[in-house]
């Protein structure tokens, strides 16, 4: 962990606005990760999550996604890569980006702030390295990209004891992640050798 908040702090310092993307299938612990970071770098990093651009309940009912969402083709890319264009040449004072809700799954709009003097902006999501579905335009727009690797029996528990938080009973949390999260995850693993930085997690 030193190593990797000593790689974030230079990637702060090097001038003006970095980007730092950092992927990884479901439950690799991308949150905990960020969390760990800003609570090291303070005032000069920000998270913005791409989990903000998912698109509405209702417009994937709409669309006959519902039942997969989280997919890569359930989020609203140009919208994201649209915001990662304003935060690289960010002139306003303060531009807002929407934040994913798990406890209730939507997303929250203008729900996290970000200055301009801020000079790290990290954000992470699965497909930051996906090349289909319109996802090749990020990568493009990192400066930097980490990819966490953890055994997919870890990953696994970890999205079912997630869901089960929320409310779901154990079959039910069981079967949408190996229905769901676990297909995801197979595409997602399928990007790791475009990252910068490969980060092997210990149980």
């Amino acid at each position: 962990m030193e190593q990797l908040v000593t790689r974030a702090r230079s990637l702060a310092g090097a001038g003006g606005r970095r980007i730092l993307g950092i992927t990884g299938a479901p439950g690799a612990g991308k949150s905990t990760l960020c969390a760990a970071l800003l609570d090291a770098l303070g005032d000069d990093a920000v998270l913005v999550g791409m989990d903000g651009f998912h698109l509405a309940n209702d417009e994937l009912v709409r669309l006959g996604r519902r039942d997969r969402k989280g997919a890569p083709d359930t989020f609203d890319v140009g919208g994201y890569v649209a915001l990662l264009d304003r935060l690289r040449t960010q002139t306003d004072a303060v531009v807002y980006a929407p934040v994913f809700d798990r406890a209730v799954e939507t997303s929250i709009g203008s729900a996290q702030a970000v200055r301009s003097d801020i000079p790290l902006v990290i954000t992470e999501g699965n497909y930051l390295l996906l090349r289909e579905h319109g996802w090749d335009r990020v990568a493009a727009r990192l400066d930097e990209s980490w990819f966490l690797d953890l055994p997919a029996d870890v990953r696994a528990s970890r999205l079912v004891r997630r869901r089960q938080s929320h409310g779901e009973d154990l079959a039910a949390a069981t079967a949408w992640v190996q229905g769901v999260d676990e297909v995801n995850a197979a595409t997602v693993t399928a990007t790791r050798a475009r990252a910068d930085l490969v980060v092997t997690l210990a149980r």
